[in-house]
């Protein structure tokens, strides 16, 4: 923007420049060209000093200097009016974070394309409202698979390089002065996170975790820098996070409840005169800005109009609209104006991020800066505007008949025996942990809404707990998920609507900590309990991976990851459920959850080598082929099983693949096959998935990650260890072609038939035994797995008997049981001791992880679910149990 002829205008403003404000001074002595231009009666926002020789840093640091210049005087000289100098401000700090984010980028990667990380710019920058003096609010977003890296450099190490590098070029100081100050803290929980945020990660906290003031935060959100594709991919994905359709009047509660916090923090600044914050204090800038966002949220999901981040733009889309009043939008925005002009001269004096007036003299020098008489006659002009702010804006509270701590709560000795009387056995200490919840020591319970949502679902809550089997046990574990949950509102709510809830969650927390665990971190969990849908048989792999693909919801790649979590951790939950209801065997549920990981498998390992051909291409004539080893491999999971898999691939190991960037086949397949890993392993905010074990494959964590089907074939015939061939035994293709499956499963059925090194197999296994006895003891009198005659003991007398008479061979061990005895190779009765100490298995790891004795009240769940009268009848059938598979044991390595 260049204007001319205005030299009386400018002229009078450079005068006031010169006497009122240090800061423009020194500018004017330092931009003599400009100062030159200027005092000719022409504003030119273009001109600088900088050249395209210069370092990326010092040029956007002159750049700045002479815009600070030029826009001081512009604004002063009433040639740039508001509108003007706010959009000349966001606009060079769009344009200077832009360099720097690509400057980062280009100086550790010169040939790579700067993509990867882009700018979200929130706040004053979002909304192309900056202050003269302001800081920006970022948060940067940054794509591991596209984002620039250096050799061996994990992506979210080059990302926060990258973004100190992008924040020391804008903000670091020297004799040319600075570009911008940049502040990274409205990232989520910026005490521990990175300052750049994997975007899949960033999208998920905000899908399930942000709050009110985030939501507010966002709605002047825009991709300001970077990869404009990313932040538009991130700002679009959480679009149903910032506008709700559904109206949500609790919004007005908690945003007014965080002004009250500001005006009490900022006390001092409150009452218009010397000292007041213009931004913070009563009647200021703030709370025009928080009048439009509360009437944007509540109505902005349903009327895309009202989505103008502008302050002034949203106030009239709002009067338009008729959500309010039309003079009152006129008031507000001349007000924020005034505002806002006044703190561009506070500002402009000595280039300071304040928002205060001053007192005394400098009072009255930002006044003549302003071109008033002194501070008496800006207090005065300021005067109206601000209690008509006030008035308007203490008007959002009319007819809320807040009460401050939301109820009357009972004295808690009254309480304390209530909840005796109710059935806690300790009525006292849980009076105090209810005491605690009304406190708001847990950040969840803090705000006046989560207290108001609290009061109203103790009732239904504290009569559900003191029902259950265990209602300390349950209290306490309630007390566990409160204090790690960052919001307790959803959930209070949704038990508060459906009181049936409230005794499954109660059965759910006295019995199932894990589940417990889950329901912190997932509320929705709890929707499958609405309608007993938890209870259903699972469903087969195929219907399970067709949910996991995900129709609409999984849109690409990462919203895929996030779904498969999601539906996986829906069918956990409801598996666990299933146990703690009685309502099915716990082989079933075990059966179950092994279909629901191997559906998780064939999703995300097709979906992952997909989004691999896209920048690799495919190998031709080849393929990848993923094995299951142990629980997984024989179909029986439990709530917490890891997955025992091994990769491999069909083809010629030199052939090359035929994308944009090509790969060796063993490069190929291994890069895939840790993509597949780190797809099936890694936590986000969706929810955990698995672990993930590879050292079954040959030559175990030494050995190649992936390896060709003739190399593992050779391997397997040629050079394996018996405990390879143990292991081998519970092999299973769970991903790869029908072709390819058959051929997989055909080599390895014939080495356990006998195309093998002979071994002396029984002294091995006793070797192994022993070992494993040495380094891993049981746990506790429940581990069903590693107690003497427990399930180790029965899968070694298994394999010993299948590797030695080469037959009954079947990757279920209760199948295999079947057929070795139909063979007279082991006892019938096996089959029975199997059974036991699986279901054993599978109710102990989500009842007692700890495999220790448990309450009363879980001990008569574990007997019900073995089918057993009582806990007595458990412990002498797990005793004659473990003596049984020991003598088969002994007797099976004995006769080997």
């Amino acid at each position: 923007m260049i204007i001319t002829g205005e030299a009386a205008r400018i002229g009078q403003a450079l005068e006031r420049a010169r006497a009122y404000a240090p800061f423009l001074s020194m500018l004017l002595d330092r931009e003599p060209a400009i100062a030159a231009q200027l005092s000719a009666g022409s504003l030119d926002l273009a001109a600088n000093s900088a050249d395209a020789g210069m370092t990326a840093a010092r040029r956007l640091r002159l750049q700045r200097r002479a815009l600070a210049l030029t826009v001081a005087i512009g604004d002063l000289a009433g040639l740039l009016d508001l509108t003007a100098v706010t959009a000349a401000l966001s606009d060079f700090a769009d344009r200077a974070l832009d360099e720097a984010i690509r400057t980062a980028i280009l100086e550790r990667s010169p040939d790579a394309e700067p993509v990867g990380l882009a700018a979200i710019a929130l706040g004053k920058q979002g909304s192309r409202e900056l202050n003269y003096s302001s800081d920006i609010d970022p948060i940067l977003v940054f794509d591991p698979a596209t984002l620039p890296r250096r050799s061996r450099e994990e992506p979210e190490e080059a990302a926060v390089r990258i973004g100190r590098r992008v924040v020391e070029l804008l903000q670091a100081r020297d004799a040319d002065g600075y570009v911008l100050r940049v502040d990274l803290r409205l990232r989520p929980s910026p005490e521990v996170t990175p300052i750049v945020l994997p975007v899949e990660a960033a999208i998920s906290y905000y899908e399930s975790q942000a709050l009110t003031w985030e939501r507010a935060a966002f709605i002047r959100a825009r991709a300001a820098a970077g990869d404009l594709k990313l932040g538009g991919y991130f700002l679009g994905a959480i679009q149903p996070f910032v506008w709700r359709r559904a109206l949500d009047f609790g919004t007005m509660a908690e945003i007014r409840e965080l002004t009250r916090r500001i005006r009490d923090h900022y006390a001092k600044g409150q009452r218009l005169g010397a000292g007041f914050d213009l931004k913070r204090g009563r009647g200021g800038i703030r709370e025009i800005e928080f009048f439009a966002q509360i009437h944007q949220l509540i109505h902005g999901g349903r009327e895309p109009a009202l989505r103008a981040p502008a302050t002034r733009d949203a106030l009239a889309a709002l009067a338009d609209a008729g959500w309010i009043d039309p003079g009152d939008a006129a008031t507000l925005s001349q007000a924020y104006a005034l505002l806002r002009t006044i703190e561009h001269r506070v500002q402009m004096i000595d280039d300071r991020q304040t928002h205060s007036l001053p007192s005394g003299d400098a009072l009255d020098q930002v006044a003549r800066l302003h071109g008033v008489a002194d501070g008496t006659a800006l207090i005065a002009l300021l005067a109206p505007p601000v209690a008509s702010v006030a008035r308007l804006y203490d008007g959002l509270d009319e007819g809320e008949g807040r009460d401050e701590n939301g109820a009357m709560p009972i004295a808690t000795d009254l309480l304390a025996e209530r909840l005796q009387q109710a059935g806690f056995t300790d009525g006292a200490a849980a009076a105090q942990r209810i005491a605690t919840w009304r406190s708001g020591t847990y950040p969840a319970l803090r705000s006046a809404p989560a207290r108001e949502a609290l009061e109203a679902v103790l009732p239904v809550l504290m009569p559900a707990l003191a029902a259950a089997p265990d209602p300390g046990a349950a209290l306490l574990r309630l007390d566990a998920v409160l204090s790690r949950l960052s919001s307790a509102i959803n959930i209070f709510r949704l038990l508060e609507a459906r009181p049936g809830l409230a005794s499954w969650l109660a059965q759910i927390l006295s019995h199932a900590a894990p589940l417990a665990d889950a329901l912190g971190r997932q509320p929705a969990l709890l929707d499958g309990l609405i309608d007993a849908s938890a209870l259903e048989p699972m469903g087969e792999i195929a219907a399970l991976a067709d949910e996991m693909r995900g129709g609409g919801e999984a849109v690409d790649y990462q919203a895929r990851l996030d779904h498969v979590r999601r539906v996986v951790g829906d069918k956990r939950f409801a598996l666990g459920a299933q146990i703690v209801a009685g309502a099915a065997d716990p082989l079933a549920v075990a059966a179950g959850h092994a279909r629901v990981a191997e559906a998780a498998i064939d999703v995300l390992a097709a979906a992952t080598a997909d989004e691999f051909a896209r920048q690799h291409g495919r190998m031709p004539d080849s393929e990848l082929v993923i094995l299951a080893y142990g629980r997984m491999g024989g179909g029986v999971l439990t709530h917490a099983s890891d997955l025992d898999l091994v990769y491999l691939f069909t083809g010629d190991f030199t052939a090359e693949s035929d994308g944009a960037k090509p790969l060796g086949a063993t490069l190929y397949y291994t890069r895939l096959a840790q993509r597949i890993t780190a797809a099936l392993s890694v936590a986000t905010a969706a929810g955990p998935l698995y672990a993930v074990d590879t050292r079954l494959r040959p030559s175990g964590s030494q050995g190649p990650l992936v390896v060709s089907t003739d190399s593992f074939a050779r391997y397997q015939r040629e050079g394996a260890w018996t405990w390879e061939h143990m292991a081998l035994t519970r092999a299973r293709v769970v991903f790869g072609s029908v072709a390819a499956r058959e051929a997989v499963t055909a080599f390895i059925s014939a080495v356990l038939a006998g195309d093998r090194p002979p071994r002396d197999i029984a002294a091995d296994a006793i070797a192994m035994r022993a070992e494993m006895a040495a380094h891993k003891p049981p746990t506790g009198p429940l581990d069903a797995k590693l107690l003497p005659g427990g399930l180790v003991d029965l899968e070694f007398a298994v394999h010993v008997a299948q590797l030695v008479n080469r037959t009954g061979f079947d990757p279920n061990l209760g199948r295999a049981i079947e057929q070795l005895a139909a063979a007279g190779l082991m006892p019938a009765t096996l089959g029975a001791a199997h059974d036991l100490l699986t279901r054993l298995l599978v109710v102990v790891r989500l009842v007692a992880p700890d495999t220790a004795v448990p309450p009363p009240a879980t001990q008569a769940l574990i007997a019900r679910a073995l089918k057993l009268e009582d806990w007595p009848a458990v412990m002498a059938a797990l005793s004659q149990t473990r003596d049984e598979v020991s003598r088969a044991w002994q007797q099976m390595v004995g006769a080997n």
